[in-house]
């Protein structure tokens, strides 16, 4: 299997990590800034296209090391970044209540 080569980018003025493949927007996951630093990530996207490739678990994984490294902490109101964590004991920190 060949390896994956992506990027992940930061688009802070559209609350959105995106990830691209060869240069071209493979998904995204977007967040709504709240009151008192918190991070609702509410939404994550993988074109069509790019599915069954595992790219959501990079780009949430960027996602929340970014909301670490900037002192928040998230509500995982989607359903894909509530997953990861309880999969991934290591963010369940960054949790607003502490269990998605």
């Amino acid at each position: 299997m060949t390896e994956q080569i992506y990027e992940i980018r930061h688009i802070e003025g559209r609350n959105r990590f995106e990830i691209l493949v060869d240069g071209r927007e493979a998904g995204y996951a977007s967040y709504v800034p709240r009151e008192g630093n918190v991070l609702d990530f509410n939404h994550t996207v993988i074109d069509q296209a790019f599915r069954g490739r595992g790219l959501s678990l990079p780009l949430i994984r960027a996602a929340l090391d970014h909301a670490r490294e900037q002192g928040a902490t998230i509500t995982p109101s989607c359903s894909a970044v509530a997953h990861f964590i309880s999969k991934n004991d290591d963010y369940r920190d960054l949790c607003e209540n502490r269990t998605p």
